[in-house]
Parts: structure tokens; C-alpha cells; sequence
């Protein structure tokens, strides 16, 4: 039975399906279907931390988050390093999220 999958996939993937039986139709994207799948495998991976249901595919999810991002730094000619610590120097002036601080609204005193 054939499924259809249309979707960027891990470099290993291919391999893992032909070690499983089965045989995939693949093409490598250019760099515009690249970027485009990327931000598409983001938004996929998002969901999914979104929707686990434990600690343990908590952190799987958490992972290939983690994975897309590495990825679409590297794309922009950039590393992992690069961005967390963009994040550190982020979380030192304005704060992280730890205190669980909800912004309802902001309003400016009469003077």
C-alpha cells in the first residue's frame, strides 16, 4: 500500500525505509523548496511538542525542534551556537520565562 508523504525528511530516512522492506521515491529540493520545507518541518515539529502526550516524547519533539532550528541556522550561514547565544544575551537584558509573567494589557497613567 502506497503512502504518501510529501514532506522533508532526516538525511537517514531513505535508508531506514529500503532497511524496513520498502522502497521511497525521494528528490533532493533546491534551495527555495529548502528554506520553504523548513519552515514547514518547524511548524510540524511545534505541534507536535505541542501535542505529547510525556516527558519522554516531550523531549523526542523538543529534539527534532531543536534539529529544524540547527538546520535553517545552517541555512543562513550560521551554527546552533550562533543562536543560543543570541538567546543568552536576549534572556540576560530582557528576562526568560521562568517567573510565568501573562502581559494582559498596558495603558499610560493620566498625569
Amino acid at each position: 500500500m502506497d503512502q504518501i508523504f510529501n514532506k522533508l525528511v532526516r538525511d537517514n530516512i531513505p535508508n531506514i525505509i529500503k532497511n524496513n522492506g520498502e522502497e521511497s521515491i525521494i528528490r533532493i529540493l533546491d534551495a527555495a523548496e529548502y528554506r520553504k520545507e523548513l519552515y514547514k518541518k518547524l511548524l510540524e515539529e511545534c505541534n507536535e511538542v505541542i501535542n505529547s502526550k510525556n516527558k519522554g516524547e516531550l523531549l523526542e519533539e523538543l529534539a527534532d525542534v531543536l534539529e529544524v532550528i540547527r538546520s535553517i541556522a545552517k541555512l543562513e550561514n550560521n551554527e546552533l551556537d550562533d543562536v543560543i547565544e543570541i538567546s543568552d544575551q536576549k534572556k540576560l537584558k530582557r528576562g526568560g520565562f521562568e517567573k510565568r509573567i501573562f502581559l494582559e494589557k498596558t495603558y499610560k497613567k493620566e498625569q
